[in-house]
């Protein structure tokens, strides 16, 4: 039997003040096995990143990824908004 992955999600900015916390950790569903699937998880846990996400970057185990990346057991995952200033 396959063990459940188990991944540790960073929030950062926006979307920590948006769900009030800055990091968990989730057992991922077996239908949640890239970045793009993730994000839609999120939203569906969060209902307060619903439509928020589109704009955000992940970085898996601290390097940018892009929405087809894989996730494995024992990831961590940043969601990093946008950042403006100057």
């Amino acid at each position: 039997m396959a063990s459940t992955p188990v991944i540790t999600v960073l929030y950062f900015a926006a979307v920590r003040d948006a769900i009030g916390k800055g990091e968990e950790r989730l057992v991922l569903p077996a239908e949640v096995t890239t970045v793009a699937e993730l994000s839609r998880f999120l939203e569906n846990r969060h209902p307060a990143l619903a439509g928020r996400l589109g704009s955000v970057r992940y970085a898996v185990n601290e390097v940018f990824a892009a929405l087809e990346a894989p996730l494995a057991a024992g990831d961590v995952v940043a969601v990093i908004p946008p950042v403006s200033g100057g």
